[in-house]
């Protein structure tokens, strides 16, 4: 058996006590993470800085982009950020043992449906070594073992937190072998094809890089391929309102899917708005790129291309176009975005709804930035990934995203014979009103 197979074995057997491990018992656990988190800080920023160095040799050279590097980078403010996040996790209403439906199919015959945990989670992400205990902490709190492999550019940093949250969760309880570790790249091959063992993966990076793993396994796979998001300024914008929005949007931090790729505005304010927003984005080192209506406004922009609209940057790089109308906004954003996050600016409340019910996102805003598109800022405590799939998850995906449902069946002795035939019972099928717990067994 190779160690990959050996891991997710472990990973398995783990996960079946693992769901059933109490509320208490997590949060006791979790609790534990936050605080060797906080104790550790020294330690964790040294081996971080580690893969910093030699990010920033490879930047030198060519084979790294300032965007990857800066997203490597942990500072002491990100690690305080990373305690909270794992503290509002621990906080966070247990997603196990939920009564979701409750019937009465008959006397003494009852049915109810219960969210569980879905067991094994393969998480695949490249150099963001805060990933690692966002998703082994809400893996952990809804009930799930994981197998988690991180860039190799982020191998100090990955292999720190690993091993810190391994032995806070081990020597609290949780089941030996829950959360696991692999590195190679030649692990991940391996790692796709072992469905025996692993029930979802979750990969987190380029689009390339998602695609590639969507089409080589048979694995369930819950993700994302890109950001391409949009705002778009109305003609009954609030144009001081969306001159913040948009900063916001594109400079806050543009290194990450939930920043806005593609500025839309209306052809009313562009004369207007476009000046304002343009010296915003120059003073912040934008770059910008813009059909011939917004160069006719901006001569200075360069000319944006049918590429620029499906690109997403993830650095300090923008497209602009100007459009003649809301609906000619909303096609633009249902063609070429990637259905992950979009916001319009408008005082018109007509205007709103119409773009909130028909553009086809994950993630809709109205007046506000499209980084609001997060797990943590959702209120999730975390988030595993953003989903712009329809099926089981959509959007930033929590703990409610990583529960599957079980129907637990309790009767008497009841048979099926009796409910056929010419003189088969009825079924009663009258709703419950309490909740699964083991009181129902008596």
């Amino acid at each position: 058996m190779s160690e990959v197979v050996s891991k997710a074995a472990a990973a398995r057997k783990a996960s079946l006590r693992l769901a059933n491990i109490t509320t208490k018992e997590k949060n006791r656990a979790l609790l534990k993470i936050a605080s060797l988190i906080s104790k550790n800080r020294k330690a964790l920023l040294e081996e971080n800085t580690k893969d910093v160095e030699e990010a920033g040799r490879l930047l030198a050279r060519g084979k790294l982009t300032k965007a990857f590097v800066h997203r490597l980078k942990l500072s002491e403010s990100k690690l305080q950020d990373i305690v909270r996040m794992v503290k509002s996790v621990a906080k966070l209403e247990d997603p196990v043992g939920k009564t979701l439906y409750a019937v009465e199919l008959d006397r003494g015959l009852e049915l109810y449906k219960i969210s569980c945990p879905i067991g094994v989670i393969g998480a695949i992400f490249e150099a963001r070594p805060d990933v690692l205990p966002q998703l082994s902490t809400l893996c952990l709190k809804s009930g799930n073992a994981v197998i988690l492999k991180g860039g190799k550019e982020a191998k100090h940093s990955n292999e720190a937190f690993f091993e810190l949250i391994r032995d806070a969760t081990e020597n609290s309880g949780i089941p030996s072998g829950w959360i696991q570790l692999i590195e190679a790249r030649r692990e991940v091959r391996e790692l796709l094809k072992l469905d025996e063992y692993i029930d979802l993966l979750v990969p987190r990076g380029s689009k390339e890089f998602v695609k590639y793993i969507q089409a080589n396994t048979r694995i369930p796979v819950l993700g994302h391929a890109e950001g391409v998001c949009h705002v778009y300024v109305d003609s009954k914008a609030d144009l001081k309102r969306a001159v913040d929005v948009c900063y916001d949007a594109k400079v806050q931090y543009p290194a990450v899917c939930n920043a806005m790729e593609t500025l839309l505005v209306h052809r009313a304010v562009a004369g207007r708005f476009l000046p304002i927003i343009a010296e915003r984005y120059r003073e912040a080192g934008v770059e910008i790129r813009g059909c011939d209506r917004t160069r006719k406004i901006l001569s200075w922009i360069k000319k944006a291309t049918e590429k620029d609209w499906r690109t997403e940057y993830l650095d300090l790089v923008i497209s602009i176009k100007v459009v003649d109308s809301i609906d000619d906004a909303i096609e633009h954003i249902n063609t070429y975005g990637s259905k992950h996050t979009d916001a319009i600016v408008t005082q018109d409340r007509r205007n709103a709804l119409k773009f909130l019910s028909q553009v086809d996102s994950s993630s809709v805003m109205l007046n506000a930035s499209t980084r609001f598109s997060d797990g943590y800022r959702y209120g999730l405590g975390a988030e595993v990934g953003i989903s712009t799939g329809k099926i089981h998850a959509r959007g930033p995906v929590g703990l409610d995203g990583l529960t599957t449902v079980k129907y637990l069946l309790v009767g008497h002795g009841h048979t099926v014979a009796e409910y056929l035939g010419p003189h088969a019972k009825p079924f009663t099928h009258k709703p419950l009103i309490r909740s699964w717990s083991p009181k129902v067994i008596k």
